[in-house]
């Protein structure tokens, strides 16, 4: 058996919580490792937590060396002074879920630039078994987060996708939600297939308990719709029908609904309330528009009218929550109407899972003090289209 192979297994074989220990004993066993150390991203995606024994301080993503293998999404190789060690820095990303970064110290007559692709794919191993493992333990969801969660906090985060990126050859996704100093009712969702990427941008009202109990309830309502086979419409009506069951128009949530075809790049939209959307296309940033309906659980059995557009192969788009637009700077201009879209066109270079980082350090710098009043919820998205497919023009594109 082949050293790669022996430490894969070695994972396989290794309980839930034991990973990154197994892990530092098979590397030492099999590639004369002297130290391993992973670290997952915390919530805000800010540092990166150290998991397992010996506990490890935390480093900055900004400036560290770690910190630039997670951002690049690059292996990083450094050279340790005068002590005769390399340091291998490697990002572990699933499906493009930027998940932390594995460091192994290797002595210097132990390492060969061969290594480094054979450990990018260990590193890969483990960001699998990691995910399976989370089933089991608590160790890597109390990794990610740097303080300790409100419980109002703690069932927004649990209601989130695994993942805060999402990777397939016709787009890439990335998301970021920024608590405020109180829990509000931000939140969004995905669910891809063969043939569509459904995205739901949800905005509840209230704050702590009660928004986290009405955002719970709509949210599965949504999903419970979806995976009954319910098209958009049904999907907004039963989980508007379920929201008014419970609330009676007391309470009611805000939400923007989204089908997008794979294939064709075409888009059925259902605008309920205030997440709002822009496209960048050909360096050019704006708003698209949508008919406003009401919210989720206002009324009885609303009625809910699809509208739909096509995006093309280069187009950004950006999802925002009110939080981030309607956020007011110290003279009261509100960021959506110049700050947005700046950023928005400032940030294009960057891959999707950057964006949404970028866009909220804007909003606190553009906020005045750094601390926002209300959730900040960013989700931006690429679109590649398939190989051979051509876009159909509509009213939007133009």
């Amino acid at each position: 058996m082949n050293r790669f192979a022996a430490v894969t297994r070695a994972l396989r074989a290794g309980a839930p919580h034991s990973l990154p220990n197994v892990l530092a004993a098979s590397l030492a066993q099999h590639y004369g490792a002297e130290d391993v150390t992973l670290r997952l991203a915390d919530y805000s995606v800010r540092s990166l937590q150290a998991v397992g024994l010996p506990v490890a301080e935390p480093v900055t993503i900004n400036g560290s060396p770690a910190g630039r293998a997670f951002d690049t999404q690059e292996p990083l190789v450094e050279e340790c002074g005068p002590t005769g060690r390399i340091d291998v820095h490697l990002p572990v990303t699933i499906r493009g879920d930027r998940m932390g970064v594995l460091s192994v110290r290797l002595p210097a007559d132990r390492y060969v630039a061969d290594l480094v692709p054979q450990m990018q794919r260990l590193s890969e191993a483990l960001g699998h078994e990691i995910l399976v493992a989370e089933r089991d333990t608590d160790l890597y969801v109390l990794a990610r987060r740097a303080t300790r969660l409100t419980l109002a906090a703690e069932m927004q985060w649990q209601l989130l996708p695994a993942g805060r990126t999402c990777t397939r050859p016709e787009f890439t996704l990335g998301a970021h939600l920024e608590p405020a100093r109180a829990v509000f009712g931000d939140n969004y969702d995905w669910s891809v297939s063969a043939d569509h990427l459904t995205l739901t941008v949800a905005n509840g009202m209230g704050e702590g308990i009660e928004a986290a109990l009405l955002t719970n309830l709509a949210v599965n309502a949504l999903r419970n719709a979806r995976r009954a086979g319910l098209d958009l419409v049904g999907q907004a009506s039963l989980a508007d029908q379920a929201v008014f069951a419970q609330y009676r128009g007391r309470a009611h949530i805000s939400v923007l609904l989204l089908r997008l075809d794979l294939a064709t790049g075409e888009v059925e939209a259902i605008d309920a309330g205030s997440p709002r959307l822009w496209r960048l296309r050909d360096g050019a940033v704006g708003a698209v528009p949508f008919d406003a309906q009401l919210p989720l659980g206002m009324f009885d059995e609303t009625v809910f009218v699809p509208e739909h557009f096509t995006v093309h192969p280069g187009d950004r788009l950006l999802f925002a929550s009110d939080g981030v637009f309607d956020a007011p700077s110290p003279g009261g201009a509100r960021y959506e109407e110049r700050s947005l879209p700046r950023a928005l066109a400032a940030t294009r270079l960057l891959p999707p899972a950057q964006v949404p980082g970028a866009v909220l350090r804007d909003l606190a710098a553009h906020h005045g003090d750094g601390r926002l009043d209300d959730d900040a919820l960013v989700l931006c998205l690429d679109w590649y289209g398939r190989t051979g497919e051509e876009p159909q023009s509509d009213g939007r594109d133009e």
